[in-house]
């Protein structure tokens, strides 16, 4: 029998040959376009709105890698001033599942590796001693890792900048028992120097962002540098809120100032 090719029967071949193609073409845009929605909401400080629209992008493409490193960064920061214990720990280890995802989707780039230690950090405050200091050390890793590839990364210097900061404010019975026992030999590289210096950068790299000057205003304080530690947390509180968080670092700023008069 012999089959006659219609033009209704070529129209519907090449409908069906059109449906085949659809569904990669649109995960991928639905991708993109949830990724930029996601930009657009972390720029009017919608943190939340941003996380949801970052973590459709990763359903759609779960290697897409800008997906997962703003995915990280936008849970860290609705977790940080979370009034629920629970939810701001499950954020953490939400932050920190995708920035490992992140980094294994391309380890080259600085951002997975930041916001891993980002993530990281955030992590270890709500686990026991043990644990935090073996956080430490992969906290550490990974920011060394984001300035190995950009040695500029504002993100990164600042991680670096408070990891000296928190391990030198411990009090030297708690160093010497978490290198002793819990193996954290990675303190000894821990300097009040380091800490000033790596802030100092942060801020000359990115000086609209508040967090800087707050942080850089802890480092000084804790040298002794009151002068200094005032000024900087002058600049947080005058500064000009751009990010999700900046008012309660700006409220921070306000009550911490007092110690510095």
């Amino acid at each position: 029998m012999t089959l006659t090719v219609t033009p209704r029967r070529l129209l519907s071949a090449a409908a069906v040959l059109t449906l085949a193609f659809v569904p990669s073409r649109a995960v991928a845009q639905s991708a993109a376009e949830h990724i930029a929605l996601g930009d657009t909401d972390h720029a009017a400080m919608n943190a939340a709105g941003a996380l949801q629209h970052y973590e459709t992008a990763i359903k759609a493409d779960p290697k897409a890698y800008e997906a997962l490193w703003k995915a990280a960064r936008e849970a860290v920061d609705v977790g940080e001033f979370n009034a629920s214990a629970v939810e701001r720990d499950r954020l953490y280890s939400m932050a920190e599942l995708y920035a490992r995802r992140a980094v294994e989707a391309n380890p080259a780039d600085a951002e997975g590796h930041f916001n891993l230690a980002r993530g990281l950090g955030r992590k270890a405050l709500s686990l026991g001693a043990r644990d935090r200091v073996k956080y430490a050390g992969d906290v550490r890793t990974h920011a060394l890792e984001a300035l190995k590839l950009n040695p500029r990364h504002p993100g990164a210097l600042h991680v670096m900048g408070m990891w000296n900061y928190n391990v030198m404010r411990l009090s030297g019975m708690s160093r010497f028992m978490a290198k002793t026992f819990l193996g954290g030999r990675v303190f000894d590289s821990a300097n009040w120097a380091d800490a000033q210096r790596y802030m100092e950068e942060s801020v000359a790299s990115e000086p609209h962002r508040l967090v800087h000057h707050l942080d850089l205003a802890r480092v000084y304080a804790g040298r002794g540098d009151k002068v200094k530690a005032r000024a900087q947390y002058e600049a947080t509180i005058r500064g000009t809120a751009t990010e999700f968080n900046d008012r309660h670092f700006q409220r921070q700023a306000s009550e911490e100032i007092n110690d510095v008069r």
